[in-house]
């Protein structure tokens, strides 16, 4: 059992004593584990934090697709629709841009399927790791409750 596995037995409020006692010792040794604590998400605030600001994103961009669905619905107004961009007065261009963006949507949509699909083979890896040590650690059965 390593020292990060004992402190994390205790939780957060370990390391944070670890590392103001780190601090109070010498300061390179607590900013040291401050950045391991934020690395490793020890803290809550590393990997959670990302995944704070992409479901932040993720709602922002069905946001702002429901209004391109809205300014569709509008007819065609400045530019063809709400948030078309007006027309540069050739039509060849004008469709070839329209192509392109439906194409770079289309592309973004594909991207972030994959990046979530990436994101539960990595969770169920994780947990099929987890189960696996679990076992093997534990292969003696938990005893029997008795009656009494």
């Amino acid at each position: 059992m390593t020292l990060t596995d004992k402190i994390d037995e205790y939780g957060r409020p370990a390391w944070i004593a670890a590392t103001v006692l780190g601090f109070i010792v010498w300061w390179p040794i607590g900013l040291s584990l401050l950045a391991f604590t934020i690395w490793s998400g020890r803290m809550g605030c590393g990997r959670y934090g990302m995944e704070r600001w992409q479901s932040k994103m993720n709602r922002m961009q069905e946001k702002m697709d429901r209004m391109r669905e809205r300014g569709q619905n509008f007819g065609s107004g400045f530019g063809g629709g709400l948030w078309s961009p007006p027309s540069s007065g050739n039509k060849a261009f004008d469709e070839y841009r329209a192509e392109t963006l439906r194409r770079l949507e289309e592309e973004q949509r594909e991207f972030q399927d994959f990046l979530a699909r990436l994101r539960e083979a990595k969770d169920k890896a994780e947990f099929d790791q987890f189960m696996a040590d679990r076992r093997s650690r534990g292969n003696t059965p938990p005893p029997a409750p008795q009656g009494q």
